[in-house]
């Protein structure tokens, strides 16, 4: 594990002064790591079931389709307002700096579907937590939250659904 942490790449004042960014540019452009990491994901889903990997915008699409393609599952989008051509379903969260937006098709999971929730980063919770309250409007059984990586000084699974997180990597 602690050589993908190692290939992660701290980016100082980014996005704004004061913030360190964790980029996974540096993983996902390292074919054997970004395989590493998806079957390290993976393997832990297998045989359960899993109908559909929700893959959160924009990253969380990078590791929610491989694990798809992994689980042998479908992918649904959750998307930025204005990028899904059917029928929405929308939540508007607060972040640390306002709020946000995200949508989901209304016919993108049945009721009773075993969803899996993927994203590269879990930090503050707040997309999450609004991403989990959209699938289960929905009718959507989380199976797990799963991540890539994890700010764990942010607490942000303190926001999510207690014992349905996993994250790969800790920082």
């Amino acid at each position: 594990m602690q050589a993908l942490k190692d290939i992660i790449r701290d980016i100082h004042d980014f996005p704004k002064k004061g913030i360190i960014f964790k980029d996974i540019t540096t993983l996902l452009q390292d074919a054997k790591s970004y395989q590493r990491t998806i079957d390290l994901l993976s393997h832990r889903y297998v045989g359960q079931h899993i109908d559909k990997v929700v893959g959160v915008e924009a990253r969380g699409f990078i590791i929610g389709s491989a694990l798809a393609y992994k689980l042998g599952a479908g992918i649904v989008m959750v998307r930025k307002p204005g990028k899904l051509p059917s029928e929405t379903f929308s939540k508007t969260y607060d972040l640390e700096y306002g709020t946000d937006t995200l949508e989901i098709h209304t016919d993108a999971i049945k009721p009773g579907e075993k969803i899996l929730i993927a994203d590269d980063l879990l930090a503050t919770g707040g997309t999450m937590c609004a991403v989990v309250d959209m699938v289960q409007n929905l009718g959507g059984e989380i199976v797990e939250c799963c991540f890539m990586a994890e700010l764990e000084f942010l607490n942000g699974r303190a926001k999510l659904p207690e014992g349905k997180v996993f994250s790969l990597l800790s920082f």
